[in-house]
């Protein structure tokens, strides 16, 4: 996400001439999206994504079960 957010500022600099970005050639400027295109494959590919959104959910899973616990009381109090 950092690099396609950096690949739009790039252009935008590059669009309206600001800086030193106005005098860079185009694919410099263009290549954090290629960039974030590589990584995006790779993510996929090697199950990173997956991975992330299943670690998510556990840990939603987990905070919904102490909620519920906590409500019905089956939490060991904590010593004073």
């Amino acid at each position: 996400m950092y690099l396609l957010l950096l690949g739009i500022v790039l252009v935008l600099l590059k669009y309206l001439a600001v800086g030193p970005v106005a005098d860079w050639p185009w694919w410099w400027t263009l290549v954090p999206f290629g960039l974030a295109a590589l990584w995006w494959t790779w993510a996929d590919a090697s199950g990173y994504t997956k991975r992330k959104a299943a670690e998510k959910i556990e840990k939603r899973k987990q905070e919904r079960i102490e909620r519920q616990k906590e409500s019905l009381g089956l939490r060991p109090r904590k010593p004073r």
